[in-house]
């Protein structure tokens, strides 16, 4: 097993049945150095500060109880994903339904629009059109593209990369 797999493990006990859930885990500095270990949690509310470093201390314990890492010295970080992190998970995109987002696809097209819906599989974009010059729409007409507006479903699998966009109103 190795250190994300064990990290995770002892994490289980935390997560509340279910209600937090693990967004990224990483392992850094393991040849040499102090380690440092970081792991961004999430739930259907947000988390807060103090249920971060209510787990960070649990967990911090129960790492030291395993020699998770040879007693070498460590550095864990437990904390929320920041707005600018992408989403990845079902339950992140159902949390931000009525955000704006800014979507590249696997195809390499990006896209930007409202969050109007989402489920296991997917989730519906309120796709804004480009503003293009004319030139570029006769182009683009010339060559067949056909650009993607209004309400458009995207499977997961299409999605490259996706992350909310901060609008100042």
């Amino acid at each position: 097993m190795n250190d994300n797999e064990q990290i995770i493990n002892l994490l289980q006990p935390y997560l509340n049945n279910d209600q937090f859930y693990i967004v990224d885990c990483q392992v850094a500095g393991r040849r040499g150095g102090r380690i440092k270990v970081t792991i961004l949690l999430d739930s259907d509310t947000g988390i807060s500060i103090d249920e971060c470093a209510t787990i960070s201390r649990q967990l911090g314990n129960d790492m030291e109880e395993h020699h998770l890492f040879d007693d070498a010295p460590f550095t864990l970080e437990v904390s929320s994903p920041g707005v600018d992190f992408p989403l990845t998970f079902a339950r992140q995109y159902k949390r931000n339904i009525g955000r704006q987002l800014v979507v590249t696809l696997v195809s390499g097209e990006q896209h930007r629009g409202t969050l109007l819906s989402a489920d296991e599989t997917g989730f519906v974009l309120d796709i804004v059109p480009e503003a293009l010059s004319k030139t570029k729409q006769k182009k683009e007409a010339e060559a067949g593209i056909v650009r993607l507006s209004g309400p458009t479903p995207l499977p997961y699998e299409q999605v490259k990369k996706a992350t909310v966009e901060i609008v100042f109103s």
